[in-house]
C-alpha cells in the first residue's frame, strides 16, 4: 500500500482519531494509502512506534444510545515513523513522494508558534511551522504539488494561523516569491475542529488489556466511542471518511461548530471541575454520580449556556450528548488535569457566555458566576497549576482587584463583584455542600 499522509504527532489523540479513520477507510476498500508519522519533539514514542512496525490496538469506549460499547480495532494503518532529530534526510525525502497527498498535524496548542529564530539550515528546525516550510519547500523544488493540510490544534483558524506562520518564516529565510504564492495556490490549509476524548496509554488496566488482547502492545490506547471531525472545504473525494461511516462534516465555515463545542463541551467542564474538587471530588465521572454537581452541570449547560446559542435542537442534543460522554464509565477524567491553566481556559470558555448572557437578560448566570468565584477559592489552594506570575497573584490579590485583571480577562469584570464576592463567602463560611444546596 502506498504513503499517503503525512502525519505530525505520534500522540494518543491522533492515533485514536486520524489514523482510526484511516483504517477504515482502507478497510472498506475506499482508500489506498498509509500514514508517515513524523516526530515533532526531540523525544517521543518514534522507536516503539517502528518496533510494532507501526500496529497497535485502539480500545473504544463508552455509552451510545443508553448501550455500553466496548470494542478494539487493531490498527494497521501507521507505515512507520520518522525522526527529524535523528534521521533529517529520511524526513526531507518524504517530500520527494509524488503520492503523498495529505498532512495531518496536532502538536498540541502551543505547537503552532512562529519563533523566528531558526535557520533554514537547521537540521531541523524548533517549531512545528518552520519544519513544515522546510518540507514544502523540499516538495516545491521537487516541482511536485502541494498537500491538503489538516491542522488539528485545538486553536481559533488554525490552518490560517499555521499558514500564516509558515509565510513568516519563508520570508525570514528569503525564500523566492514563486515559492511563496505556490504555498498559497497549490495546498489546502483547512480550519478543522476535532472532538473525541483520547484517555490514552491504559496504565492501570495494562494487564487486563493485555490478556484480552492475548499479547503485548506498548501503544494501545483508549478513547472514548464518540467523534467528530468538522473540516473547512470538501475533499470527500480525495479524502473519502464520509463514506467510510466517520463523522465528518465538510463545510465552508468551521466556526458554529467550533462555537458550541467549546461552550457546552469545554465551557460545561470549566464551570463545573474547581468547584466540584473544592467539594472533595477527582474524576468527572464523581461530578456526574453526585447529586449536586450534577444539578450544577444541567442547570448550567441547559440554562444558562445553551439559551446564549439560540437553544435550537441541535444545541439541546449536543448538551444531552456531553452529559452521556461525560458519564462514560471508562474514561476517568481526572478534575486536576482539567484544572491546568483554568484562568486562559476561564476566559476562552466559560467567560464569553457570561456576558452574552448578561447583556440579553440584565443580570449574571447563576451558575458560571458561582464558577468564577469557585476558580478565585480554588487557585488560594496549593492544587492550582498555571504559570507561575498568575498562581502568585491569583494567591494573594482582592477580589476586586482580580476581577480588575484585563490581561487575564480581556476586559474589566468589576460589574461582577457584589455576586461574586456572594458566592466566594458563601463557599468560605459554609463550605461547598451549603454552597451548592443555596445556589441549587
Amino acid at each position: 500500500m502506498k504513503e499517503t499522509i503525512i502525519q505530525f504527532g505520534e500522540g494518543g489523540f491522533l492515533r485514536s482519531f486520524a489514523d482510526v479513520f484511516v483504517h477504515k477507510m482502507n478497510e472498506q476498500g475506499l482508500y489506498d494509502g498509509k500514514v508517515v508519522v513524523v516526530q515533532p519533539i526531540a523525544k517521543g514514542l518514534i522507536p516503539v512506534l517502528n518496533e510494532q512496525k507501526g500496529v497497535y490496538h485502539q480500545f473504544l469506549r463508552g455509552i451510545e444510545a443508553g448501550e455500553v460499547i466496548n470494542d478494539c480495532i487493531k490498527v494497521t494503518s501507521i507505515s512507520r515513523g520518522v525522526d527529524p532529530y535523528t534521521d533529517f534526510e529520511e524526513y526531507l525525502k518524504l517530500a520527494h513522494n509524488p503520492d503523498m497527498q495529505v498532512i495531518i498535524s496536532n502538536t498540541t496548542e502551543a505547537g503552532i508558534e512562529y519563533l523566528g529564530t531558526e535557520s533554514i539550515t537547521d537540521a531541523p528546525p524548533k517549531s512545528f511551522p518552520a519544519k513544515l516550510t522546510v518540507l514544502l519547500y523540499e516538495r516545491f523544488k521537487q516541482g511536485l504539488p502541494g498537500f491538503i493540510i489538516l491542522s488539528c490544534e485545538l486553536i481559533d483558524n488554525n490552518g490560517k494561523e499555521l499558514l500564516d506562520c509558515v509565510l513568516k518564516y519563508a520570508g525570514l529565510w528569503e525564500l523566492p516569491e514563486e515559492f511563496m504564492a505556490w504555498i498559497q495556490q497549490e495546498n489546502h490549509f483547512c480550519n478543522t475542529l476535532v472532538d473525541r476524548i483520547c484517555t490514552g496509554y491504559p496504565k492501570d488496566e495494562v494487564a487486563e488489556l493485555t490478556a484480552r488482547l492475548g499479547e503485548e502492545d506498548k501503544l494501545m490506547n483508549t478513547a472514548e466511542i464518540f467523534h467528530l471531525w468538522v473540516i473547512e472545504g470538501d475533499f470527500e473525494k480525495e479524502f473519502p471518511l464520509q463514506a467510510a461511516g466517520v463523522n465528518v462534516i465538510w463545510t465552508p465555515d468551521v466556526k458554529p461548530y467550533k462555537k458550541r463545542k467549546v461552550r457546552i463541551l469545554n465551557g460545561g467542564h470549566t464551570s463545573m471541575v474547581l468547584a466540584a474538587r473544592l467539594y472533595g471530588l477527582s474524576t468527572v465521572k464523581e461530578c456526574l454520580d453526585d447529586e449536586f454537581v450534577n444539578a450544577f452541570l444541567n442547570k448550567t449547560i441547559f440554562e444558562e449556556i445553551i439559551p446564549t446559542l439560540g437553544n435550537t435542537e441541535e444545541d439541546i442534543a449536543f448538551g444531552k450528548a456531553v452529559l452521556e460522554r461525560f458519564a462514560n464509565p471508562f474514561v476517568k477524567h481526572q478534575l486536576l488535569s482539567i484544572a491546568l491553566n483554568s484562568v486562559s481556559k476561564f476566559k476562552a470558555r466559560v467567560l464569553p457566555t457570561i456576558l452574552e448572557y448578561y447583556e440579553a437578560n440584565g443580570e449574571l448566570p447563576k451558575c458560571m458566576t458561582f464558577s468564577l468565584a469557585a476558580l478565585i477559592a480554588f487557585y488560594r489552594t496549593d492544587e492550582a497549576n498555571d504559570g507561575e506570575d498568575i498562581m502568585a497573584f491569583m494567591k494573594t490579590a482582592s477580589v476586586a482587584d482580580i476581577l480588575k485583571k484585563e490581561n487575564y480577562w480581556g476586559r474589566d469584570l468589576s460589574f461582577m463583584l457584589p455576586e461574586v464576592e456572594k458566592y466566594l463567602t458563601l463557599m468560605q463560611e459554609k463550605g461547598m455542600e451549603q454552597a451548592f444546596r443555596q445556589l441549587l
